[in-house]
């Protein structure tokens, strides 16, 4: 086989390849071979029709055709990799010449940019104080009042904050509307989470009294239509907070104190600051990166990133048009200025990769099988899934490799980060390695157990 490369731009390339006819014959043989298995011929058995009687009763034109199909592909592959050729994306084949002894064919395909990389070691990141207030503590000890509090029945108007028993009905055009009403729903006010409106006009309202207000349906047969929505208030509550005391530490945590509770929270909040510190520096660290390094995009790689990105919006909407036009509503976005966004979106997701694809290529980053493991179960745990089905449907559908790459990519930036210069905003040194040390301990016995129960599953 014989194959030149040509540079249409710095990120794509032509190949042309010549397949002898040597390397052909046991393609034509096997193509020979699988139509002679479909065709009846009087006088020959299935599978035993002679290679002329294929070319008089097919032609060896289809023959020509299901050889190509299995050459072009596989002398592509080995072209490539002759080359040294980083492929991204699906090539564009022409057959040139398949009528002589041999198979010609041109392939432009994009490829991976060159990528000069900065010096790795020292990159100075800064990072927010990682410091507990006591207006942090006070906040988490708020929301703890909010979770043991009592509701007591109120006669008096409804305010903000009130949580009310309500009923609920709907007309268009006088006409009721099948499965909008409800009666004795619980609702609290000012939340905004049921119908727009809803709250202005119940306010000011005692129990018994009703109110009635104009309302775009958002969700049944008549979504996106207006209707004249009646509220009925049955009752008005008000949530009634414990005194932060120690009966209330007692109640609502296993310390006897309320000043124990307070010192646990404000070590709880430190961790969860710590680990905040963490993210944010890698984050950081990967922005610097993007915007430091100048490189070319190849367009496939873009555009493959926005059709994965308007999937996962557009399935999680139900492929429902409707529901994407009035999602693109709720965001204040046209069509036009959400594909801009989504482009922008995944320019810098496609260039943050190649960039650590490069760290990594240039470290010699390994993936172990542990590894892997460990950001199976994590990616499981995000989609609610077990892990063993999860990995059943990487498998399936043939996206191990790319999730090797997610994990190679992971451990690049993390090499990075482990060597970078991290302040935080008050010019204190941050020290990520305790942080590292622990949260990969905990991750390697978390990947250990699971790795242990497929172990335990798989020999049920």
């Amino acid at each position: 086989m014989k194959s030149t490369t040509e540079n249409l731009s710095p990120t794509r390339v032509r190949l042309s390849v010549e397949v002898p006819s040597e390397e052909i014959k046991p393609s034509l043989d096997a193509a020979y071979k699988k139509i002679a298995a479909q065709i009846r011929v009087p006088g020959f058995r299935p599978g035993k029709v002679p290679a002329r009687i294929i070319d008089q009763r097919v032609g060896r034109g289809a023959v020509l055709e299901e050889a190509v199909n299995e050459v072009v592909p596989r002398s592509y592959v080995e072209a490539a990799r002759e080359h040294g050729l980083q492929t991204v994306g699906q090539p564009e084949f022409d057959v040139t010449n398949a009528e002589g002894e041999s198979i010609s064919f041109t392939a432009e395909v994009d490829i991976r940019p060159e990528i000069t990389l900065p010096s790795l070691d020292g990159i100075a990141v800064t990072v927010d104080d990682a410091a507990v207030t006591d207006a942090d503590v006070d906040e988490q000890l708020s929301g703890l009042r909010e979770r043991f509090g009592s509701l007591k029945t109120v006669e008096r108007p409804v305010q903000s904050g009130d949580f009310v028993s309500l009923d609920l009905s709907a007309a268009i055009g006088g006409e009721q509307v099948e499965g909008v009403s409800a009666n004795g729903m619980s609702y609290e006010v000012g939340s905004g989470d049921l119908l727009d409106g809803l709250d202005d006009a119940i306010t000011g309202k005692n129990g018994g009294e009703s109110a009635t207000f104009t309302a775009t349906l958002q969700q049944g047969d008549h979504a996106g239509e207006e209707a004249e929505i009646t509220a009925t208030v049955n009752s008005v509550k008000e949530k009634e907070l414990p005194e932060l005391d120690d009966d209330f530490a007692q109640e609502a945590s296993e310390f006897d104190t309320i000043d124990e509770l307070r010192a646990d929270l404000r070590e709880r909040l430190g961790s969860v600051k710590l680990m905040e510190q963490g993210a944010q520096a890698r984050d950081r660290l990967l922005e610097h990166l993007v915007e430091t390094v100048e490189f070319p995009l190849p367009e496939s790689a873009i555009k493959a990133e926005i059709d994965f990105r308007e999937h996962e919006i557009v399935h999680s909407l139900g492929h429902d048009d409707t529901l994407f036009d009035r999602y693109l509503e709720m965001q204040g976005k046209t069509r036009e200025q959400f594909t801009e966004e989504l482009r922008e979106g995944a320019e810098q997701a496609v260039r943050a990769q190649f960039v650590l694809d490069a760290i990594a290529d240039s470290t010699e980053v390994q993936v172990g099988d542990a590894e892997l493991t460990e950001y199976l179960v994590r990616q499981a745990a995000r989609y609610n899934m077990p892990p063993q089905e999860f990995a059943n449907q990487i498998m399936q559908a043939g996206n191990l490799p790319a999730l090797v790459q997610d994990v190679r990519r992971n451990k690049a930036l993390a090499d990075v980060l482990e060597h970078a210069a991290i302040t935080d905003a008050s010019g204190n040194t941050v020290d990520l390695s305790a942080l590292t040390a622990s949260l990969a301990e905990a991750a390697a016995a978390e990947a250990e157990a699971e790795a242990e129960a497929l172990a335990d599953e798989s020999t049920d």
